[in-house]
Protein backbone atom coordinates (compact mmCIF):
# COMPACT_ATOMS: atom_id res chain seq x y z
CA UNK A 1 0.00 0.00 0.00
CA UNK A 2 1.53 3.29 -1.13
CA UNK A 3 -1.49 5.61 -1.04
CA UNK A 4 -4.74 5.04 0.83
CA UNK A 5 -8.19 6.33 -0.13
CA UNK A 6 -10.74 6.90 2.63
CA UNK A 7 -14.29 7.65 1.50
CA UNK A 8 -17.55 8.64 3.06
CA UNK A 9 -20.80 9.68 1.43
CA UNK A 10 -21.63 12.76 3.50
CA UNK A 11 -19.58 15.57 4.98
CA UNK A 12 -20.64 14.39 8.44
CA UNK A 13 -19.02 11.02 7.76
CA UNK A 14 -15.54 12.38 6.99
CA UNK A 15 -15.44 15.33 9.43
CA UNK A 16 -14.49 13.03 12.35
CA UNK A 17 -11.67 11.60 10.19
CA UNK A 18 -10.33 14.98 9.13
CA UNK A 19 -10.22 16.08 12.78
CA UNK A 20 -7.28 13.68 13.26
CA UNK A 21 -5.08 15.69 10.86
CA UNK A 22 -3.52 19.16 11.02
CA UNK A 23 -1.83 19.66 7.65
CA UNK A 24 -4.49 19.14 4.99
CA UNK A 25 -4.06 19.94 1.29
CA UNK A 26 -7.37 20.44 -0.51
CA UNK A 27 -7.61 19.59 -4.22
CA UNK A 28 -10.77 20.56 -6.09
CA UNK A 29 -11.73 18.29 -8.99
CA UNK A 30 -14.96 17.24 -10.72
CA UNK A 31 -17.20 19.36 -8.49
CA UNK A 32 -15.74 17.85 -5.34
CA UNK A 33 -12.98 18.35 -2.78
CA UNK A 34 -10.24 15.84 -2.03
CA UNK A 35 -8.26 16.18 1.19
CA UNK A 36 -4.64 15.03 1.01
CA UNK A 37 -2.98 14.20 4.34
CA UNK A 38 -0.02 12.23 5.64
CA UNK A 39 -0.34 9.89 8.59
CA UNK A 40 2.93 8.62 10.05
CA UNK A 41 4.49 8.51 6.56
CA UNK A 42 1.42 7.10 4.79
CA UNK A 43 -0.17 9.28 2.10
CA UNK A 44 -3.96 9.37 2.41
CA UNK A 45 -6.67 10.98 0.28
CA UNK A 46 -10.00 11.60 2.05
CA UNK A 47 -13.24 12.58 0.33
CA UNK A 48 -16.98 12.48 0.69
CA UNK A 49 -18.72 11.58 -2.52
CA UNK A 50 -22.21 12.97 -1.95
CA UNK A 51 -25.10 10.56 -1.53
CA UNK A 52 -25.92 7.78 -3.99
CA UNK A 53 -24.34 5.24 -6.29
CA UNK A 54 -23.40 7.55 -9.18
CA UNK A 55 -21.51 10.05 -7.03
CA UNK A 56 -19.85 7.23 -5.08
CA UNK A 57 -18.68 5.58 -8.32
CA UNK A 58 -17.29 8.88 -9.60
CA UNK A 59 -15.42 9.59 -6.37
CA UNK A 60 -13.98 6.10 -5.98
CA UNK A 61 -12.78 6.07 -9.60
CA UNK A 62 -11.23 9.54 -9.22
CA UNK A 63 -9.35 8.54 -6.06
CA UNK A 64 -7.91 5.51 -7.84
CA UNK A 65 -7.27 6.89 -11.32
CA UNK A 66 -6.39 10.56 -10.68
CA UNK A 67 -4.85 10.38 -7.19
CA UNK A 68 -3.23 6.95 -7.57
CA UNK A 69 -4.71 5.34 -4.47
CA UNK A 70 -4.12 1.59 -4.37
CA UNK A 71 -6.31 0.66 -1.37
CA UNK A 72 -9.74 2.04 -0.46
CA UNK A 73 -11.59 2.12 2.85
CA UNK A 74 -15.18 3.34 3.11
CA UNK A 75 -16.47 4.70 6.41
CA UNK A 76 -20.06 5.75 7.04
CA UNK A 77 -23.45 4.95 8.47
CA UNK A 78 -26.18 2.48 7.53
CA UNK A 79 -29.63 1.30 8.46
CA UNK A 80 -29.93 -2.03 10.25
CA UNK A 81 -31.83 -4.99 8.87
CA UNK A 82 -30.32 -7.64 11.16
CA UNK A 83 -32.24 -7.32 14.47
CA UNK A 84 -29.01 -7.92 16.37
CA UNK A 85 -27.67 -4.57 15.16
CA UNK A 86 -28.36 -1.59 17.41
CA UNK A 87 -27.69 2.11 16.81
CA UNK A 88 -23.94 2.74 17.04
CA UNK A 89 -22.99 -0.89 16.30
CA UNK A 90 -20.40 -1.56 13.61
CA UNK A 91 -20.65 -3.81 10.56
CA UNK A 92 -17.95 -4.77 8.06
CA UNK A 93 -19.18 -5.94 4.68
CA UNK A 94 -17.95 -9.32 3.48
CA UNK A 95 -20.00 -8.77 0.33
CA UNK A 96 -22.31 -6.13 -1.13
CA UNK A 97 -25.21 -6.05 -3.58
CA UNK A 98 -27.43 -3.51 -5.34
CA UNK A 99 -30.94 -4.11 -4.03
CA UNK A 100 -32.56 -1.69 -6.50
CA UNK A 101 -30.98 -3.19 -9.63
CA UNK A 102 -33.89 -4.98 -11.29
CA UNK A 103 -34.09 -6.57 -14.74
CA UNK A 104 -36.09 -9.53 -13.46
CA UNK A 105 -38.44 -8.94 -16.41
CA UNK A 106 -35.76 -10.58 -18.57
CA UNK A 107 -35.42 -13.61 -16.33
CA UNK A 108 -32.42 -12.46 -14.29
CA UNK A 109 -32.30 -12.47 -10.49
CA UNK A 110 -32.64 -9.26 -8.50
CA UNK A 111 -29.35 -7.37 -8.31
CA UNK A 112 -27.89 -8.93 -11.46
CA UNK A 113 -27.06 -7.60 -14.91
CA UNK A 114 -25.22 -9.55 -17.63
CA UNK A 115 -21.48 -9.11 -17.23
CA UNK A 116 -21.86 -8.42 -13.53
CA UNK A 117 -22.71 -10.40 -10.44
CA UNK A 118 -25.26 -10.08 -7.65
CA UNK A 119 -22.60 -9.84 -4.92
CA UNK A 120 -19.11 -8.30 -4.88
CA UNK A 121 -16.79 -9.49 -2.11
CA UNK A 122 -14.53 -7.19 -0.13
CA UNK A 123 -10.83 -7.84 0.54
CA UNK A 124 -10.37 -10.66 3.04
CA UNK A 125 -6.99 -9.26 4.13
CA UNK A 126 -8.55 -5.92 5.07
CA UNK A 127 -11.46 -7.64 6.82
CA UNK A 128 -9.00 -9.71 8.85
CA UNK A 129 -7.10 -6.59 9.94
CA UNK A 130 -10.36 -4.88 10.89
CA UNK A 131 -11.49 -7.91 12.90
CA UNK A 132 -8.15 -8.04 14.68
CA UNK A 133 -8.42 -4.34 15.59
CA UNK A 134 -11.95 -4.87 16.87
CA UNK A 135 -10.83 -7.76 19.08
CA UNK A 136 -7.88 -5.77 20.45
CA UNK A 137 -10.16 -2.85 21.35
CA UNK A 138 -13.14 -4.85 22.63
CA UNK A 139 -15.37 -3.46 19.89
CA UNK A 140 -18.57 -5.22 18.91
CA UNK A 141 -18.32 -5.65 15.14
CA UNK A 142 -20.24 -8.05 12.92
CA UNK A 143 -19.25 -9.16 9.44
CA UNK A 144 -22.17 -9.41 7.04
CA UNK A 145 -23.90 -8.52 3.80
CA UNK A 146 -24.64 -4.89 2.97
CA UNK A 147 -27.27 -3.92 0.40
CA UNK A 148 -27.01 -0.66 -1.56
CA UNK A 149 -29.66 1.32 -3.39
CA UNK A 150 -30.51 4.84 -4.50
CA UNK A 151 -33.25 5.25 -1.93
CA UNK A 152 -33.47 5.87 1.80
CA UNK A 153 -35.39 2.78 2.90
CA UNK A 154 -37.91 3.49 5.63
CA UNK A 155 -40.69 0.99 4.95
CA UNK A 156 -40.99 -2.38 6.64
CA UNK A 157 -42.21 -3.93 3.37
CA UNK A 158 -39.09 -2.87 1.44
CA UNK A 159 -36.81 -3.84 4.28
CA UNK A 160 -38.37 -7.32 4.42
CA UNK A 161 -37.97 -7.72 0.63
CA UNK A 162 -34.25 -6.88 0.82
CA UNK A 163 -33.74 -9.18 3.79
CA UNK A 164 -35.47 -12.13 2.13
CA UNK A 165 -33.97 -11.56 -1.34
CA UNK A 166 -30.35 -10.81 -0.43
CA UNK A 167 -30.05 -12.00 3.22
CA UNK A 168 -28.65 -8.52 3.91
CA UNK A 169 -27.72 -7.31 7.40
CA UNK A 170 -27.65 -3.56 6.67
CA UNK A 171 -28.71 -0.99 4.09
CA UNK A 172 -27.02 2.08 2.63
CA UNK A 173 -26.68 4.07 -0.59
CA UNK A 174 -23.07 3.81 -1.85
CA UNK A 175 -21.13 0.69 -0.87
CA UNK A 176 -21.95 -1.71 -3.69
CA UNK A 177 -21.11 0.83 -6.39
CA UNK A 178 -17.71 1.45 -4.74
CA UNK A 179 -17.29 -2.33 -4.62
CA UNK A 180 -17.96 -2.68 -8.36
CA UNK A 181 -15.38 0.04 -9.15
CA UNK A 182 -12.68 -1.39 -6.88
CA UNK A 183 -13.30 -4.95 -8.05
CA UNK A 184 -13.06 -3.92 -11.72
CA UNK A 185 -9.85 -1.93 -11.13
CA UNK A 186 -8.32 -4.63 -8.90
CA UNK A 187 -8.10 -2.37 -5.84
CA UNK A 188 -8.29 -3.95 -2.35
CA UNK A 189 -11.17 -2.32 -0.47
CA UNK A 190 -13.49 -2.66 2.44
CA UNK A 191 -16.70 -1.04 3.65
CA UNK A 192 -17.32 -0.19 7.29
CA UNK A 193 -20.66 1.12 8.50
CA UNK A 194 -21.98 2.22 11.88
CA UNK A 195 -25.69 1.77 12.43
CA UNK A 196 -27.60 5.08 12.51
CA UNK A 197 -31.17 3.80 12.19
CA UNK A 198 -33.07 0.56 11.83
CA UNK A 199 -34.34 1.13 8.28
CA UNK A 200 -38.01 1.00 9.33
CA UNK A 201 -37.94 3.45 12.23
CA UNK A 202 -40.50 6.21 12.58
CA UNK A 203 -39.54 9.08 10.27
CA UNK A 204 -39.86 11.45 13.24
CA UNK A 205 -36.74 10.15 14.99
CA UNK A 206 -33.68 12.42 15.04
CA UNK A 207 -31.58 10.94 12.23
CA UNK A 208 -29.09 13.82 12.34
CA UNK A 209 -28.27 13.14 15.97
CA UNK A 210 -27.65 9.44 15.38
CA UNK A 211 -25.80 10.19 12.13
CA UNK A 212 -23.19 12.27 13.97
CA UNK A 213 -22.62 9.86 16.86
CA UNK A 214 -22.49 6.80 14.58
CA UNK A 215 -20.14 8.55 12.13
CA UNK A 216 -17.75 9.24 15.02
CA UNK A 217 -17.88 5.55 16.01
CA UNK A 218 -17.04 4.51 12.47
CA UNK A 219 -14.24 7.08 12.07
CA UNK A 220 -12.54 6.27 15.38
CA UNK A 221 -12.51 2.58 14.51
CA UNK A 222 -11.20 3.31 11.01
CA UNK A 223 -8.26 5.34 12.34
CA UNK A 224 -7.24 2.35 14.46
CA UNK A 225 -7.40 0.17 11.34
CA UNK A 226 -5.21 2.65 9.43
CA UNK A 227 -2.67 2.54 12.28
CA UNK A 228 -2.57 -1.27 12.04
CA UNK A 229 -2.22 -1.21 8.23
CA UNK A 230 0.63 1.29 8.47
CA UNK A 231 2.79 -0.83 10.79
Amino acid sequence: MTKLAIMGAMEEEIEPLLSHFKDVNIVEFANNKYYEVNYNGLDIVIAYSKIGKVFASLTATTMIEKFGCDTLLFSGVAGAINPKLQIGDLIIADKLCQHDLDITAFGHPNGFVPGGSVFVETSKELRDVATQVANENDLKVIVGTIATGDQFVHSTERKNFIESTFKADALEMEGASVAVVCDALDIPFFVLRAISDSADMDAGFDFDEFLKSSAVNSANYLIKIVEKLNK
